[in-house]
């Protein structure tokens, strides 16, 4: 599942280098926006549906933070 939340970020922001980020939020890869945009392919990809009680930044701040979210609806 990392490896598929990692490329979608990638196809997300090309430009931009989630590997080297210990928190997307902090480092601000990710904005309000990005996220919105990034649950909609989540829920997508996954096949889940995100309550809006986990569009939180921390579920957001890495690669690992997004899995463990993912992990709850699955």
């Amino acid at each position: 599942m990392n490896e598929q939340i990692a490329e979608i970020l990638k196809e997300m922001k090309e430009d931009t280098d989630f590997a080297a980020s210990e928190d997307f939020i902090e480092d601000v890869l990710l904005d309000s926006y990005d996220i919105v945009n990034l649950v909609g392919i989540l829920e997508d990809t996954f096949g889940v549906e995100i309550s809006g009680r986990d569009i939180v930044p921390e579920n957001f701040s890495s690669v690992e933070s997004i899995a463990a979210m993912l992990g709850k609806y699955r």
